[in-house]
């Protein structure tokens, strides 16, 4: 720190030591002046207490009273001037603090990291024996212990504070400050046996919270806190809040910049690289041309590959996640750099804390500085264009669920603002469609496992509408599609088919239910409404009938998908009406069953029976004979026939067996 010079200078920005001398009289100036001791001890940083003994050394001697009183001045100026100098030095502190941690802000990389040490600087600054930050969790309505400095109590350090309990909820609620110089004895706070446990588990007893805002909105609390009474100063309490802005700063930006911060960063020590080998810059201003270029056309990664590996004169491949060995991706990816592999190097191709591949180079064991930041920032540019698909990906698939959302619930929509939205997603709404509703038959081990698996099924979903030039949606736990009818389909087949598709994309059995196909759909958008109870009544069908994982539309079940809607036990229904002539079937290897519908499809004659079985009328009448004895005498009262023939279209449908 430097400080103006001359008597003529703002004296609040002079050395303190130049207003030392100021404040002395012109006598005591000289070289054997009372200043020189004092000088001594300021200039070598003696304690408080050194500066009594120039003063007791002058009476010991027995120097002149005004000898005495001028030291005694002199030490008063000099105990002033060491005060100012401790806290401009404290000061001095305080703000280089303040300025590493923005420096760690502004190359931010690791959340955590920037947390940890925002924490480390607060507590040493401090001086307290803990320090600790909290975040808010809006879903549950409480704040979370995120990081902590000096803690040793494994309960503290996972402490969850409802919203106005303890001095951290009030602080989270409140969003002002608060502090204590004894929390048990403090009834200004909302004490939870919860929270109080974990506090007397690590033994503090002053504690100091700011909140951590970002606008109007407080996100957590910063804290530091004394294993014995204590009161904190204002200026304490401001620089704790200087640190809170900072830490909310972090968490805003990585949350919302943190791949294209890596990406800035990434792209400035490959600038450093250029700065540092000026012989090497036209080649790497190369590489930023090429790889800007694809950028800018549209390249994907295999595009990025062969550029780096024209460049580096070697082969480079794209490997996706897990194609690689894990060991030297994950080495990569925690130092930051390309590693060697054997006679190949490997760079993790990552965004924030998640791993999207890795860029290998091939036979090339060699490799100095420059080319290993071309290598580098090749996979930075790849994680940028991947991450750019993925969002492009996700927004198209927004705009498509919000126009089948559109059509399902706003009935009253313009018909030709529906054609033109569909028309920039490459979709037909003039066409001939089919409304499918698609579910997962499996059940999650808990919420989050389902929620997950709910997600792949609607992205699967979503994936196939594009390439259909389709729409889909999440919808009552499942998935909605609005698929157009290609040449040959019918509402059946296409229902199987994405049934399939999708079971193979989310690895699990998927079962889709489809209507009857509608068209004009811009028009009459209340058709896809209708359409869609139909295809979930279908497959609430398929449900009931066991068929897991299976795909069937409004014609596979007539009549009986009127019968089959709610919870109905179809299985109890089928074997008390016939079951005694299925397991006869299944025992004695016989075909009863065929017998016995044969005979209903003839209107009960057994002549036209014989000649549909190609049997002798005999045999039809020896069993249906056999049938009266299974099933009892009055089997073909006009009650038993009705109950017996849906009986047998259910059992038929259940198995799956043509019509």
């Amino acid at each position: 720190m430097s400080y103006p010079q001359g008597r003529g200078a703002d004296p609040r920005m002079r050395h303190p030591v130049a207003m030392f001398r100021d404040h002395l009289p012109s006598a005591e100036r000289s070289a054997d002046s009372v200043e020189a001791p004092f000088l001594e001890l300021l200039a070598r940083g003696a304690t408080a207490d050194a500066y009594e003994q120039p003063v007791l050394l002058a009476r010991a001697e027995g120097l002149p009273a005004d000898r005495v009183a001028a030291l005694e001045q002199a030490k008063l100026l000099a105990l002033r001037v060491r005060t100012e100098i401790e806290g401009r030095r404290r000061r001095e502190a305080e703000l280089s603090a303040l300025f590493e941690t923005a420096h760690d802000l502004a190359g931010l990389r690791d959340l955590d990291a920037v947390l940890q040490a925002i924490v480390q600087r607060a507590r040493s600054l401090l001086g307290t024996d803990v320090a600790y930050l909290s975040l808010n969790d809006t879903a549950r309505g409480d704040t979370y212990m995120r990081v902590t400095e000096g803690s040793v109590a494994a309960r503290f350090q996972q402490l969850r504070l409802g919203m106005g309990e303890g001095l951290g909820g009030l602080v989270a609620q409140t969003a002002r400050p608060y502090v204590t110089d004894d929390y048990f004895k403090d009834e200004r706070f909302q004490h939870t046996r919860t929270i109080d446990a974990g506090v007397r588990d690590e033994g503090l007893v002053a504690i100091l919270g700011v909140p951590l805002m970002i606008g109007p909105q407080v996100i957590g609390v910063l804290f530091a806190a004394d294993r014995r009474a204590r009161v904190f100063e204002r200026e304490q309490i401001a620089l704790l809040g200087s640190f809170a802005a900072l830490a909310a700063a972090a968490i805003d930006t990585a949350n919302a910049l943190a791949d294209t911060r890596s990406a800035l960063d990434r792209l400035g020590r490959a600038n450093d690289i250029i700065r540092d080998r000026s012989g090497v810059i036209e080649r790497a201003s190369d590489v930023h041309d090429r790889l800007a270029e694809l950028v800018l056309r549209g390249g994907g990664v295999h595009d990025v590959a062969a550029a780096v590996s024209e460049v580096l004169d070697g082969t480079v491949e794209f490997a996706e996640p897990g194609a690689t060995p894990a060991t030297a991706v994950e080495a990569a990816r925690a130092d930051g750099h390309a590693v060697r592999h054997g006679d190949d190097w490997v760079t993790a191709v990552a965004a924030g804390g998640e791993l999207l591949g890795a860029l290998v180079l091939r036979g090339h064991p060699g490799l100095d500085p420059v080319d290993q930041r071309t290598l580098e920032r090749a996979a930075m540019v790849t994680s940028l264009l991947l991450l750019a698909r993925r969002s492009a990906s996700e927004a198209e698939q927004r705009v498509r669920g919000e126009l089948l959302d559109d059509l399902l619930d706003a009935r009253d929509r313009d018909p030709r603002l529906l054609r033109e939205r569909a028309a920039r997603l490459h979709a037909d709404l003039d066409g001939l469609h089919v409304v499918l509703a698609a579910r997962l038959d499996a059940t999650a081990a808990d919420a989050d496992q389902e929620a997950s698996a709910r997600r792949r099924l609607w992205s699967a979903a979503s994936h196939l509408a594009t390439t259909r030039h389709g729409l889909a949606a999440a919808r009552d736990g499942g998935t909605v599609l609005l698929l157009p009818l290609g040449p040959g389909d019918t509402a059946t087949t296409l229902a199987r088919r994405t049934a399939r598709q999708l079971g193979t994309a989310v690895h699990e059995a998927v079962s889709v239910g489809a209507s009857a196909p509608v068209d004009r759909l811009a028009a009459r958008p209340e058709a896809v409404a209708s359409a869609y109870t139909e295809g979930r009544r279908c497959l609430e069908a398929l449900r009931l009938l066991g068929r897991a994982g299976d795909g069937a539309a409004a014609e596979d079940f007539g009549f009986l998908g009127l019968l089959l809607a709610g919870d109905r036990d179809i299985s109890g229904f089928v074997d008390r009406t016939i079951g005694g002539v299925v397991a006869y079937d299944e025992r004695r290897g016989t075909d009863l069953l065929h017998t016995l519908d044969a005979y209903f499809a003839s209107g009960m004659s057994p002549a036209r029976t014989k000649d549909a079985l190609h049997v002798h009328v005999n045999t039809v009448a020896q069993r249906l004979e056999r049938v009266g004895r299974l099933l009892g005498d009055d089997w073909q009262s006009p009650a038993r026939t009705l109950e017996i023939q849906l009986a047998l279209r259910l059992h038929r449908l259940s198995s799956g067996a043509p019509r």
